[in-house]
């Protein structure tokens, strides 16, 4: 697939987005493979979330820990691969390889290439290394609890290297969401992976795309402030990319929602800490003088101006400490006085936690959800009482007695304040994250091609 080209004949990149997480719906990809006319379909599937149920996965099954909807997505896409669309993803998640050996056997009628990248799976030297954490500035041998995982962020390089060895299909763990589209465009237009420059704009245009749907008007719209039109058939955006980095971003003309310079600038500084130094495992890159213009087709908008310096000698690791378990319990109340029966309920669970549970629980928090789960003591005073309100208890713990005994304190509630209904409860596994850096030269990136 040749591409469109420049007045001065260089082939543009035209590149779209699948999927900005792991339960993200597959049909505007679809939509997308199927008439966008693009050279190449990027899907996102991982959040540290996302990493860590994966991880939990591959604990209980060395076998799998790969995104859920691998099936799917080999199903649905890999007729358009056959037709020449490179697929480049990060549904590997927690076990790249596997993925990658599941994907073969469904590409084999097809005569797909399919390349895996490992090398983020850094447990053995974190665990040599103890290094500090972020959040706790402590170093990691202080934490209670077993560490089970470490995962390095790493960047595009493996995926252009994937694309120059002749891969239909690349499959990564914890590449970084920006860093699909970039090993994109580096193997399409050259790029030398010391170019600051277009590695910055590649960063603009791949964090611009991460998100999917935010582009195109979802997490945008704030009636009666910013109305987006379709918001029940949301389209998945495409960039059409120049060979210095610039771009355009759209969508199909029959998607939902809608691409404006205020869609595109909502997402441009959407989790950005400093736009200065917006730290990838590619390049530092600089938000600062981006530009976002509308151009003469609607729904479609100019971005130019991103700039990057030397990439960090370090990459960010997100670490997972299996700390023991959650267990979360809930119950609703309706109808005339259901805010103080919901009080009432809320205090006889604090009265038993108290009483059983708080030598033998780490943290515990009550909500009434519709009320202060959300905003806590920030809450404004009640005007007036909800018609209905929804408790909950959730617990940490070690113990998984103790996580299934609180769990059932909720249910016991059917026989305390009056109307009691709807009781759910859940216990899960609670492995907690937590991020430090690791040298670069510690991180063994490697492709491996089945075929």
């Amino acid at each position: 697939m040749e591409g469109a080209m420049t007045e001065m004949g260089e082939r543009l990149l035209r590149v779209g987005w699948g999927s900005a997480y792991a339960d993200d719906n597959l049909d505007p990809a679809e939509d997308l493979a199927c008439n966008g006319d693009l050279q190449v379909l990027c899907f996102d599937a991982l959040a540290e979330r996302t990493l860590a149920l994966a991880q939990v996965r591959k604990r209980e099954n060395p076998q799998l820990g790969y995104d859920l909807r691998l099936d799917e997505f080999s199903q649905r896409f890999f007729p358009y691969a056959a037709r020449g669309l490179k697929l480049i993803t990060n549904m590997g998640a927690a076990n790249p390889t596997q993925a990658a050996v599941k994907l073969a056997q469904a590409g084999k009628s097809y005569g797909l290439k399919i390349a895996a990248i490992t090398g983020d799976d850094v447990l053995d030297t974190i665990l040599e290394t103890d290094p500090v954490l972020d959040e706790v500035n402590c170093p990691l041998s202080a934490m209670t609890g077993k560490v089970i995982s470490a995962n390095a962020y790493i960047g595009a390089d493996g995926v252009a290297n994937a694309l120059s060895r002749g891969a239909d299909v690349v499959v990564g763990g914890r590449l970084a969401d920006p860093s699909l589209f970039l090993g994109a465009a580096m193997w399409w237009f050259g790029w030398s992976p010391s170019d600051w420059s277009r590695l910055g704009q590649g960063i603009v245009v791949g964090h611009l795309l991460e998100c999917g749907v935010h582009v195109t008007g979802g997490n945008y719209a704030d009636p009666p402030y910013r109305k987006v039109p379709g918001l029940d058939h949301l389209g998945m955006p495409w960039a059409e990319v120049f060979p210095d980095g610039e771009a355009v971003i759209g969508k199909l003309p029959d998607s939902g929602g809608m691409v404006t310079p205020n869609t595109v600038k909502a997402q441009l500084v959407y989790e950005i800490h400093d736009p200065a130094r917006y730290l990838t495992p590619d390049v530092v890159a600089d938000f600062c003088q981006v530009t976002v213009e509308a151009t003469e087709n609607r729904d479609q908008v100019r971005v130019r101006g991103g700039a990057g310096t030397m990439r960090p000698d370090t990459l960010k690791v997100l670490i997972g400490v299996d700390q023991g378990f959650t267990a979360e319990s809930e119950v609703s109340f309706a109808g005339p006085g259901a805010y103080d029966r919901a009080l009432l309920c809320q205090e006889v669970l604090q009265s038993r936690y108290q009483r059983f549970y708080k030598t033998s629980c780490e943290e515990v928090r009550f909500d009434l959800i519709g009320v202060n789960a959300i905003h806590g003591r920030a809450t404004p005073t009640l005007e007036q009482p909800p018609y209905e309100v929804r408790v909950r208890m959730a617990v940490h713990t070690q113990q998984r007695a103790v996580a299934e005994r609180v769990a059932r304190e909720v249910e016991w509630q059917y026989f305390g304040p009056s109307g009691a209904g709807g009781m759910r409860s859940q216990i899960r596994p609670f492995l907690a994250l937590y991020s430090s850096r690791i040298p670069r030269d510690q991180v063994p990136v490697e492709v491996s091609i089945w075929s």
